[in-house]
């Protein structure tokens, strides 16, 4: 008989490894034919020596797995006890890791889960599709992911400061103020994935940048996770200028919509051109996301099948509303 204690930081966290009613616990005991037992967090584990070992791996990995996400799933479980028995480990979307506690973030269609690994397997992926298909929140999320696993030391959101023809020059109050509303989305989706108070210290210090694009002209970004928003409101030259600030052991994620562009009349976008121009370089992925992809208000999706419907009908001849 062989035993063997592993101790964990505070009595949640157990909680959390035995599962509701022990579930994970009498999973892991009768899987691999050990005894467990807690007192004091202290997790308690003996049987034939083998048999310990592999129970602590998986423990280990469960314990990991609590304090990386503060919850642990069913799916956690039979992919720690897979890997240790040598099975293929179960095919399932896996969370994104977030700052909040408790909190992760999942890829909800098969495009969505599509475009997660995308990202987990390329340094540069371009994701297309139309409004609320996740293209910007998931790639946020995966930034802060790599963040917060320390893969990256830096995000950088940007945007391009081009909406209904608006100059910035000519709106009022500080620069500040001006590109505000440009960079807010981006602002929003990081409020769902950390603390406001986190997230401003991050700000403070650079951890975390939003910025306008016309703001990385002349920089070289390392070890950094760099997403572009609305790139198709992008000229040839601005993309150029972007993708060449990619430094060593960095990521870039660029996102638009082809359908939805702002640039004036005969002004080609940045984004249409780079994915032709770079279309056969290895190491960059290209993914489309569809209406099916959409994860807003179920209207959303009907009202952008709507635009996309093709019809020629006059307003003027239509009754309203």
């Amino acid at each position: 008989m062989y035993e063997a204690t592993i101790k964990f930081l505070d009595h949640a966290s157990v909680l959390q490894l035995f599962g509701s009613r022990d579930q994970h616990l009498r999973r892991i005991r009768d899987s691999l034919n050990v005894t467990i037992t807690h007192r004091d967090e202290r997790v308690s584990i003996s049987g034939e020596e083998r048999a310990v070992a592999k129970a602590i791996r998986v423990v280990e990995d469960l314990r990991h797995r609590i304090e990386r996400n503060g919850t642990l799933h069913k799916e956690d479980l039979d992919e720690a006890l897979a890997e240790v028995e040598g099975e293929p480990i179960p095919r399932r979307t896996i969370p994104i890791a977030t700052f909040q506690k408790g909190s992760s973030i999942k890829p909800r269609t098969p495009g969505q889960e599509k475009y997660v690994k995308a990202i987990r397997d390329h340094n540069m992926v371009f994701a297309l599709g139309p409004a609320g298909t996740g293209k910007t929140y998931l790639a946020v999320a995966m930034a802060v992911e790599a963040l917060l696993e320390n893969r990256i030391g830096k995000i950088v959101l940007v945007r391009p400061a081009v909406e209904a023809g608006e100059q910035l020059g000519f709106l009022p109050g500080t620069l500040y103020e001006k590109i505000n509303p440009y960079l807010r989305p981006m602002l929003d989706s990081l409020t769902e994935m950390m603390e406001p108070n986190l997230i401003t210290q991050y700000m403070a210090t650079d951890v975390i940048e939003v910025v306008p694009l016309a703001f990385m002209r002349g920089r070289t970004l390392k070890n950094a996770f760099i997403i572009l928003d609305e790139a198709q409101n992008t000229t040839t030259a601005q993309m150029k200028m972007f993708l060449t600030r990619m430094g060593k052991d960095s990521r870039m994620v660029i996102s638009g919509d082809i359908t939805q562009n702002d640039l004036p009349p005969r002004v080609k976008s940045g984004l249409t051109d780079a994915l032709y121009r770079l279309r056969n370089i290895d190491g960059i992925c290209r993914v489309e996301l569809t209406n099916a992809d959409i994860q807003r208000h179920p209207l959303v999706q009907k009202i952008v099948d709507a635009y996309e419907s093709g019809s020629d009908s006059d307003p003027a001849s239509e009754s309203p509303l």
